[in-house]
């Protein structure tokens, strides 16, 4: 009877200690949310640009995406909508001087770095210095920092210049162990998502692909760092080819940086700059904080412009977070269409694709919505297969040199794993109506008869894939097929074929929005609307917060378990990207 109430007390109290946490967390987000939210700036601060979490291209407004248990505080998780928006408000605010850019990496793709660091060169015209210092550049941060004024590295640091390469996982190994035998239709050369499963080394096609894109990003960067940095793309190219920097004292010789200096000497240097008494009384202003300074730009005026972010997976039905669900995107196009102060709209696409039928569904909206007022497509980082699908309708694409697009082509995957239970001793019998009642099922393989059903209907939806580019890009089926069958393409090649109009950002398409609608002032709607931020607390404490704890977990092996997650989910005929694209 003793135990029994110790065990009674034991569980009593660890349900108050997890109440009484809970009550704290809760309330000192809501004290902060609740709290002032302008900040006001102190004369001669400094905007302190850092990059240490991935940048997604929206902000997130839920205090609990930031919370520290440390400080007991929440704050809003900073997307690339506020860092470009931040850094326009900085060089029109009196009192910023200027910009510290204090990086080692950068965690996001090249062509929202590019979007960065265009900015940041814009920023430049104001007058105001950007100095930007490191322990040592990664290859993206380095070239993030060229658009400083000044850079400065530490004397036993290293600033990256290698090149770029792209590397693709195989697992046809593993399914042949386990006895998994991955049945593949797919229509066009180069769409290559299957290759993993089928194949043991890249195709010589999709090589060819790979070798292209990489390439044409890579003279891209190669431009923009000797632009900056005052040498000539050749130098550039040796320095890469040669490995001609190795240390911090090499870096200053082949003039990729400015100065070798310690922390305490650039702090010293920024002090000095804004008449700081010491380089512990330096006003620095935090991006987070940034957010909640006022804008000393004119943003008045009745009419909207809305951005509807597409970023993630696209998938069918709601979607969960990090995805495009066909329902709930459709509903924020919609709502955009019929809002009468909404002028104009800009589709932000930062997704590799996903579901043909959701891409389609998705397709359907953007269509009704350009008849009524103008759509302007904004690609990021990747706007490729579903994602170039949802972005051919619209009046103009704007992307970056950078972007990765293109991947007009559809595939569907399914797995036999007969062989796989047989060796565990499992069999399988099946009792069917029809004959087909059991298509695509994972205990046998299809039959010849089911195989050619499978691919009329992929070539069915590549047909259709191709008559929505052709018409959204008035250009012929034939010389859409020509450079779709599932290829992918850089935004400088996508550019010359004619499947990209203009190179930019975000900025640049709510400019041509706004010039397309006529207006001279307008305010911004973001959408879709974010979801209340105690029902995502309450959802993060389930099972929406186990993806957070395995990319914490996992760290850069995250993205192995993502792409088993991506086939997993696949339930239907896809038009996505080949396989996770990661540049290095």
């Amino acid at each position: 009877m003793k135990s029994f109430f110790k065990i009674v007390f034991a569980s009593m109290l660890g349900f108050l200690l997890t109440f009484f946490v809970l009550f704290l967390i809760i309330a000192a987000i809501i004290g902060a949310s609740s709290g002032e939210k302008e900040v006001k700036l102190e004369k001669n601060s400094i905007l302190h640009l850092t990059f240490d979490e991935p940048i997604k291209d929206r902000g997130n407004d839920n205090p609990f995406a930031n919370f520290s248990f440390g400080s007991m505080e929440g704050g809003k998780q900073v997307g690339l909508n506020d860092i470009l928006d931040n850094i326009a408000k900085a060089a029109a605010d009196e009192h910023i001087d200027g910009i510290f850019l204090d990086v080692t990496s950068v965690p996001s793709g090249i062509a929202t770095i590019e979007e960065i660091r265009n900015e940041l060169i814009e920023f430049k015209k104001s007058g105001k210095f950007i100095y930007a210092y490191s322990e040592g550049f990664t290859q993206p941060s380095y070239y993030l920092a060229t658009a400083a004024d000044k850079i400065y590295l530490h004397p036993t640091g290293m600033a990256e210049l290698k090149g770029l390469r792209s590397e693709v996982l195989f697992f046809k190994g593993t399914l042949d162990k386990i006895g998994v035998e991955p049945q593949v239709f797919r229509h066009g050369k180069f769409k290559s998502a299957v290759e993993p499963f089928i194949q043991d080394k890249l195709s010589d096609a999709n090589r060819e692909q790979i070798r292209s894109y990489i390439g044409s990003i890579w003279n891209y960067l190669v431009e923009g760092i000797a632009k900056e940095r005052k040498i000539t793309p050749a130098q550039v190219q040796d320095i890469a080819s040669r490995m001609l920097v190795t240390n911090a004292p090499a870096a200053v010789q082949f003039k990729l940086v400015d100065e070798l200096k310690y922390r305490d000497e650039v702090l010293e240097i920024l002090q000095k700059k804004t008449n700081a008494k010491g380089i512990d009384e330096i006003e620095f202003v935090s991006m987070g904080k940034m957010v909640d300074v006022k804008d000393t730009r004119d943003k008045s005026g009745k009419d909207k412009i809305a951005i509807v972010f597409a970023e993630g997976d696209i998938v069918d039905g709601e979607g969960n977070d990090g995805q495009v669900g066909s329902v709930e995107f459709s509903k924020a196009i919609r709502k955009a269409r019929l809002d009468e102060k909404v002028k104009a709209v800009v589709l932000r696409i930062n997704s590799p694709g996903g579901s043909a039928l959701a891409s389609e569904t998705i397709w359907r909206e953007v269509m009704l919505t350009r008849k009524v007022k103008p759509v302007i497509a904004s690609m990021g980082n990747v706007a490729a297969s579903g994602g170039y699908y949802i972005a051919a309708p619209c009046d103009t694409i704007v992307a970056s040199p950078n972007t990765i697009t293109g991947s007009i082509g559809v595939f569907g995957l399914f797995f036999n794993a007969r062989q796989m239970v047989n060796n565990i001793g499992v069999t399988i019998d099946t009792v069917k109506t029809n004959p087909y009642a059991d298509i695509m099922t994972a205990s046998r393989a299809v039959t010849a008869q089911e195989a050619e059903v499978i691919q009329k209907e992929i070539e069915r939806i590549y047909d259709n894939f191709v008559t929505r580019v052709s018409e959204g890009r008035h250009m012929t089926k034939a010389n859409v097929d020509s450079i779709a069958q599932g290829r992918v393409w850089s935004g400088v090649d996508a550019k010359r074929l004619g499947l990209v109009d203009v190179f930019g950002g975000l900025d640049k398409a709510i400019e041509i929005a706004a010039k397309k609608a006529g207006l001279t002032s307008y305010r911004i709607q973001e959408l879709p609307y974010q979801e209340d931020p105690f029902q995502k607390f309450m959802k993060q404490l389930g099972g929406d917060s186990e993806a957070a704890i395995l990319q914490k977990t996992l760290g850069d092996s995250y993205r192995y378990y993502q792409q088993l997650e991506h086939l997993r989910a696949m339930k239907s005929y896809q038009a996505r990207l080949p396989y996770e694209l990661e540049l290095y």
